[in-house]
């Protein structure tokens, strides 16, 4: 698939014209990094726009005991960075490929003036800068004041909706393999507290596990997600 035609497949994009998505093909440079590879650190961070047009990237914080937390996971069609005051939040954070991944950087100068050029795609960035706020604030509370069961849930029910899923009888699996230890970095807690918590969750019938992979019962998903209309 050439790049214009999957640009056009972003939410962001979809008030361009094909004349606007060939400027915007215009403006991006492609990268394909392997699995494990840290894209940016706190010290390495750098001006500008990037999209995941492939894979998986995860995006993560340490502590000073060196303890990771991990607050958002990104699949394709999702952007990060910063430029010109407008920032998506990632300035601070480690970002690291979850599989081979192809992300696209746009030429800072050209996208400013495009921008400006273009008023109906600045309110769609502003639509989702709106949305990154509310999705963090709705983990920043979960954290705070939720159980691990909680915890657990909320990440994996955001997971579901970031990332896509397989209907599996009233299950409906993550697009994702996800190990214990990964579970971890979303909750904040320790692989042996995760790994029994999943037992619990499982056991009462709010998700389903197997290898690298869990599935959420159709009832923890929000109705927001449109459940019904796509199984």
């Amino acid at each position: 698939m050439d790049k214009i035609r999957y640009l056009s497949q972003f939410n962001l994009m979809s008030c361009l014209s094909e004349a606007d998505l060939a400027e915007m093909d215009s403006m991006t440079s492609i990268t394909t990094m392997p699995k494990n590879t840290i894209i940016q650190t706190p010290d390495t961070f750098a001006e500008g726009f990037y999209f995941v047009k492939k894979g998986r990237v995860r995006l993560y914080t340490l502590n000073e005991e060196g303890k990771q937390f991990t607050f958002d996971i990104l699949g394709e069609g999702n952007v990060f960075g910063e430029m010109n005051g407008i920032s998506l939040g990632t300035r601070s954070v480690y970002i690291e490929t979850m599989e081979e991944c192809d992300i696209c950087l746009m030429n800072r100068q050209r996208f400013e003036q495009f921008l400006i050029d273009h008023p109906k795609f600045m309110m769609n960035l502003m639509k989702v800068l709106s949305e990154r706020i509310k999705g963090m604030s709705e983990l920043t509370q979960k954290l705070a004041l939720g159980n691990l069961h909680d915890k657990i849930m909320h990440n994996l029910v955001r997971l579901t909706d970031q990332i896509g899923w397989v209907e599996e009888d009233d299950f409906c699996r993550i697009n994702l393999a996800l190990t214990h230890q990964e579970i971890a970095w979303m909750a904040g807690a320790t692989r042996e507290s995760v790994s029994v918590t999943l037992q619990d969750l499982a056991r009462i019938g709010r998700i389903r596990t197997g290898f690298k992979s869990v599935a959420v019962h159709r009832n923890e998903l929000s109705a927001s997600f449109r459940i019904h209309t796509q199984l």
